[in-house]
């Protein structure tokens, strides 16, 4: 499955070469996190449906994308939306204030997949894409998508709604277009626990130009407040510890070396936002929100302790006493901003990953800091000894504003979930194996099949095999033209009938209790045109040149982007995707800080234990789609020679699955 990190995930990176800028950087290391590269300042970082699915059936009738002249035709003829009336109504009243109300696909933690009551940008718009930003004014209403949804979301939006192609040419970011059609002295509103602290602060400088203020409403969400009792309640699934045998190291070792972080960059603790390094972390893994085996909490680690933010209702006695083994005390979700504003009161200095806590946290953080500075002299002296000799600083604290460690210690996977890796890949190849055997069969006996019937047989199968727990994203199942909207997801009701004489798609992948699969095949039933084997066979040399590629160590992913497209652009061809995606293990299908992109604004280094995926496509609109992936491990490669005394490194495959051959 394809992520793209564009300014319609991240919502407020307005612009591209600043949403994932590096500055000059120092290194340091330590046992668990290696050599992580980081700068002290702030810096600008560029991630509804059972458990277990029944089968479904749903009309046979082929459903192709409208054209977009078709669709602007449409348009022209708006008609009233009484969720975007009812929003406007409350503009007005006091306390609010606003001209302009942002809505993000993200819930507090910036998560990419999130619970069912956070998907207030679905609700608002209609437009149910994982990425996409929705802005409503007073007599406008605008969403923002990227490449991977354009069709998608053609197809979604009513005629209230205006499409901003995220990217095109002539489209403006949401900054531009608010500086555009609000008056200056407008006031433009935001909740601010769904923006990371960094896109609030791009967003507010860009729009202060044309003198708009930036207004948080830390109380209210103008959304939930119209949603009210249809929204659905917040998820209480139980948590589970996350047995040593697949994590491979204990808690105390990783807490002990993050705290090793925290005394050498003069913190005196950390808050821990991102679910995935939490769970991580803590070797704990939940079912809060869909495809991602995660929980809703904050932790905060202290140098002599920690704080679980979490409903008490989801821990088990098991993971109280794995708690409580660590040390980790528990706190309620919902008293976060208290705990924060408690610690800044005794002098603590702080370390925020700006671009992933929300803008919520660090200004509580920023403003209680000031009282504290306030009351103890304008040079702000500590006074709180237990502070002042952990981080050994003299003057008052400010904050340690870096990136979180932690993303880089779990992309880099040890042995045991390695090994739990690619035991999940050969179990979910015999389940794959087992699914296309089936398919070919009932093509070939003329049964009609759609693509909702395909994605429910593949979790059938799936769900067969021994540790499956959940898919690990929405199953891309698409036949012809709908193969060709990358994040297209097949609907009762509207999907179309796989077709033996198109090309279909299929990008699916497992959460299984070892660990997280992602992959993609294109096939054809029957004999494909000139046109689509020449595509075909162009995606499948560049799958096969990043497969077999070996470069020097602290080689960035996107030096490598261009291995994957280079057979596409002989011909003048591309794709508007990233090519490759870090993947947990055991946990989020989409995970940093390392990807293979065209974006080069990304200078993670791929390094050894790393899981990327490898998948490069193409897609002729309204016609057909082709992808082809696999996930691959980072490793060491023993080359006859070593120029410049350094390491070279190459992929594993862990996929197990063969790839059609198109003749």
């Amino acid at each position: 499955m394809q992520s793209v990190p564009s300014q319609a995930i991240r919502p407020l990176s307005l612009n591209a070469s600043l949403s994932s800028s590096r500055l000059p950087f120092f290194s340091f290391s330590l046992p668990i996190f290696h050599k992580f590269k980081i700068n002290p300042s702030i810096y600008n970082k560029s991630q509804k449906v059972p458990l277990f699915l029944t089968l479904r059936c749903c009309s046979s009738g082929s459903v192709t994308a409208k054209p977009s002249s078709e669709d602007r035709r449409n348009r022209d003829v708006q008609e009233p939306d009484e969720k975007v009336v009812a929003l406007r109504r409350l503009f007005s009243k006091p306390g609010i204030g606003i001209d302009a109300y942002i809505i993000p696909s993200q819930d507090a933690h910036q998560s990419e997949f999130i619970a069912e009551c956070y998907m207030r940008r679905a609700y608002i718009s209609g437009f149910t894409g994982s990425a996409g930003t929705a802005v409503v004014t007073k007599d406008k209403a605008a969403l923002w998508t990227d490449g991977r949804y354009f069709l998608q979301a053609e197809k979604q939006l009513s005629s209230s709604w205006i499409l901003m192609r995220a990217g095109s040419l002539g489209v403006p970011t949401t900054s531009e277009w608010l500086n555009d059609v609000l008056s200056p002295g407008g006031r433009v509103g935001i909740d601010p626990f769904l923006f990371s602290h960094d896109a609030a602060k791009e967003l507010k400088e860009a729009i202060s130009k044309k003198n708009l203020e930036l207004v948080y409403l830390y109380d209210l969400n103008l959304v939930d407040e119209i949603w009210k009792e249809s929204r659905p309640k917040p998820p209480n699934n139980p948590i589970r510890v996350h047995d040593m045998k697949y994590a491979g190291l204990d808690v105390a070792s990783k807490l002990s070396s993050l705290r090793a972080e925290l005394v050498g960059t003069g913190a005196s603790a950390i808050v821990i936002s991102m679910l995935d390094e939490v769970a991580w972390l803590l070797n704990l893994r939940g079912s809060d929100v869909p495809h991602s085996p995660v929980m809703y909490a904050y932790l905060i680690v202290e140098v002599d302790g920690a704080k679980l933010f979490v409903d008490n209702s989801k821990v088990t006695k098991e993971v109280m006493d794995h708690l409580k083994n660590a040390s980790v005390e528990l706190r309620p979700y919902d008293s976060i901003l208290s705990e924060i504003r408690r610690l800044a009161a005794q002098g603590a200095q702080l370390w925020l990953d700006t671009s992933s806590v929300n803008a919520a946290i660090v200004e509580t953080y920023k403003s209680a800091l000031d009282k504290y500075r306030s009351n103890h002299g304008s040079k702000g002296k500590i006074k709180n000894k237990r502070y002042d000799e952990s981080n050994g600083l003299s003057e008052g604290p400010s904050g340690v504003y870096m990136r979180s460690p932690i993303s880089l210690a779990k992309a880099l996977k040890n042995p045991a979930e390695l090994e739990g890796m690619q035991n999940c890949h050969l179990r979910d190849a015999a389940a794959l194996a087992q699914f296309w055997c089936w398919l070919e069969e009932e093509i070939h006996n003329n049964v009609e099949l759609t693509e909702v019937d395909v994605a429910d047989k593949l979790l059938e199968f799936r769900a067969k095999k021994e540790g499956f727990l959940d898919t690990s994203f929405d199953t891309i199942s698409g036949s012809g033209a709908n193969g060709a909207i990358i994040h297209y997801r097949a609907e009762i009701g509207s999907c179309s009938v796989v077709d033996p004489n198109k090309l279909f798609l299929l990008d699916s992948g497992a959460q299984y209790i070892d660990g997280t699969t992602d992959i993609t095949r294109t096939v054809h039933f029957g004999e494909p045109t000139a046109r689509e084997k020449e595509c075909f066979t162009r995606v499948l040399k560049g799958h096969i040149a990043l497969d077999q590629a070996v470069f020097p160590e602290n080689t960035p992913g996107f030096v490598l982007d261009a291995f994957a497209r280079s057979s596409l652009w002989k011909i003048g061809l591309d794709y508007r995707h990233g090519t490759g995606h870090g993947v947990g293990a055991a946990l989020n299908v989409h995970e940093g800080p390392q990807s293979i992109s065209y974006r080069y604004e990304n200078t993670t280094p791929l390094q050894k234990g790393m899981i990327v995926s490898n998948e490069p496509g193409y897609y002729e609109d309204h016609a057909f789609g082709i992808r082809i992936e696999n996930l691959l491990h980072v490793q060491e490669i023993n080359t006859p020679n070593r120029y410049g005394g350094i390491e070279y490194l190459g992929f594993e495959k862990l996929t197990f699955f063969p790839i059609q051959v198109c003749y």
